[in-house]
């Protein structure tokens, strides 16, 4: 009792003693372009300045405005400046983009050092211009770990929407068990909380995800190329397993990734209200239709079948995936094409972690490829994947109120979109990405 009395006698000091301001003064960044495409999607600005004022854009002014006393200048009027450019599907956790090292460490690699490789990876992404990720799939506690740490400021790398492990039913694409020796498997499935079986068991591995911190949740409705042993691309989950998790998910504030690859999982995907298909490698005239109907967007990852197809050629995949990936990789560019031709929703995505990470902009040539514009590529990995994300009043644009997140490039990536691929500056949350 003795204690607890004293402990209210400090309290009671502590909330009357007075308040001592500590205001922190604000720091302000004057930023001159040359050119600048601050809304993506409309024409690009002549020599602008746009003013940052503790992380985020105040104000946009025509020419080089000159920077008011203590703040600091950034001078790219020899540059084209952009928001930053926005990843939908990374693979953060672990090595990446090397599958025979991964294989030939995974039983001597534990979760500390994958952690510190995607300490590197984040950083490799940062500086590649990609200011966001939506990772979608990895370790549940250390993507979120990762996640607060970057937005703290304690480390550097892009911001991240985390989804956790991927949902799927037991032997489909994501159990871990796949392909393991009997002791192996056995005790991976004692340990895995994201497979299910059945409506029921399907909202309980949701719930799971979300209690680790899942901010956006993923599920497999079709097998996967890299799955080792586990059946072809077709669909995997029945559609009352999918509106289970749908609607779970979406009743806890969290929107749906679907990975799919054959029509009749993505049909039934997008018919039970997922918010985005993942690969769309086989899409049909009447699964594209009903995407338009409920306006699902099309994440297409078209690096990854491309890298997938290299890697199973170069001996570095199991043999089982052979035949998937030279399945996928012949169906994607024609199936994509398609559904950009009859205007289905695209946001920008690349699956990093099948291909290297900080390769992310190569997607965006074959996205040119596949029938968009340079324009129309750069909007889909800006303005249309902050709307995914439901972020579309704080990142995509360079306007007052959004986060200073932005990329500078030497000459018009609206000419030769490729230029992407080498960026001289990026600037995240108003602090410059630095070595």
């Amino acid at each position: 009792m003795k204690t607890i009395a004293t402990l209210a006698i400090v309290l009671a000091t502590i909330t009357a003693a007075p308040a001592v301001a500590q205001t922190k003064p604000a720091t302000v960044t004057y930023i001159q372009a040359g050119q600048l495409l601050d809304r993506p999607g409309e024409r690009p600005r002549g020599p602008s300045t746009i003013i940052v004022r503790d992380g985020k854009v105040a104000e946009v002014r025509d020419g080089y405005v000159a920077p008011e006393v203590g703040a600091k200048l950034v001078d790219l009027k020899d540059k084209f400046v952009l928001p930053g450019l926005i990843d939908m599907h990374v693979h953060l956790w672990g090595i990446g983009g090397d599958p025979m090292r991964d294989r030939l460490g995974a039983l001597t690699r534990d979760d500390a050092d994958d952690m510190m490789q995607a300490v590197v990876n984040a950083k490799t992404t940062l500086r590649a211009g990609f200011t966001t990720v939506r990772d979608l799939g990895g370790n549940p506690r250390g993507i979120r770990a990762l996640r607060d740490a970057i937005a703290r400021g304690d480390v550097m790398g892009p911001s991240i929407v985390n989804a956790g492990q991927m949902v799927s039913v037991t032997g489909g694409h994501g159990d871990g068990s796949n392909g393991l020796a009997e002791e192996w498997s056995d005790a991976v499935h004692q340990h895995q909380i994201n497979t299910c079986d059945g409506p029921d068991d399907c909202r309980r591995a949701v719930r799971a995800q979300v209690g680790l911190g899942a901010q956006v949740i993923k599920f497999a409705a079709t097998g996967g190329v890299l799955s080792n042993v586990s059946g072809g691309l077709g669909r995997a989950m029945t559609p009352e397993e999918m509106r289970a998790i749908i609607d779970t998910a979406h009743g806890l504030g969290r929107k749906v990734a679907a990975h799919s690859h054959a029509a009749d999982g993505t049909r039934a995907a997008v018919e039970a209200g997922v918010d985005s298909i993942e690969h769309g490698t086989f899409l049909d005239a009447e699964t594209i239709r009903a995407m338009k109907a409920h306006g699902t967007y099309l994440v297409p990852t078209m690096i990854a079948p491309v890298t997938a197809l290299a890697q199973a050629r170069a001996g570095q995949l199991p043999p089982a995936t052979i035949p998937k990936a030279e399945a996928a990789a012949a169906a994607a560019l024609e199936s994509h094409r398609l559904a950009i031709a009859q205007g289905v929703k695209i946001a920008f995505g690349t699956d990093t972690g099948v291909s290297k990470h900080g390769d992310n902009a190569g997607e965006f040539p074959l996205m040119v490829r596949a029938g968009m514009t340079p324009a129309q590529a750069i909007r889909a990995a800006t303005v249309s994947a902050a709307d995914l994300l439901g972020q579309g009043d704080s990142i995509g644009t360079l306007t007052p109120g959004h986060y200073a997140d932005l990329v500078a490039v030497t000459g018009s990536p609206l000419d030769d979109v490729t230029r992407l691929q080498h960026v001289d500056l990026v600037m995240h949350r108003g602090v410059v990405a630095e070595d």
